[in-house]
């Protein structure tokens, strides 16, 4: 009586003889292997579409997403618009500092600045308002 894992090996190699009979048989068959060809070249032509469209998609999200080259541009534009800004408010800031320093330390500023604009006089002085809205009216009515 041979031994048993001989009995088990014998086996396998029938059951490898079979499957392989049965294999030789499929690719045998014409209509099989057309069948396969078809599936492969089916697959082959799904998989270029995905790729064609996962590419389309990620150029899309790139121009028009979020984060893409419409919103870069926009915000780039913005931020020219902001350092402008910030550039008139730091001229503005300093003409202000300059007009403040002067008028702390200088005398003639501060008279010009109380004759302007609250109106104040030395005594004697008289001070005349003219009115140059009537005759803006009068040459209106014409």
């Amino acid at each position: 009586m041979p031994h048993p894992s001989r009995r088990i090996c014998a086996k396998r190699g029938e059951v490898r003889d079979e499957r392989h009979q049965k294999l030789t048989e499929i690719i045998q068959n014409p209509k099989i292997v057309r069948a396969a060809g078809f599936a492969y070249r089916m697959r082959r032509r799904i998989a270029t579409a995905a790729a064609i469209a996962l590419a389309v998609f990620l150029g899309y999200h790139v121009i028009f997403g979020q984060n893409g080259i419409t919103a870069y541009e926009q915000k780039r534009l913005e931020d020219k618009d902001l350092q402008k800004q910030i550039q008139q408010l730091q001229d503005e800031n300093s003409r202000m500092k300059d007009h403040v320093d002067h008028l702390q330390n200088d005398p003639d500023a501060i008279e010009h600045e109380a004759r302007a604009r609250l109106h104040y006089t030395r005594p004697g002085e008289v001070i005349y308002t003219l009115n140059d809205k009537p005759a803006a009216d009068a040459s209106a009515k014409k």
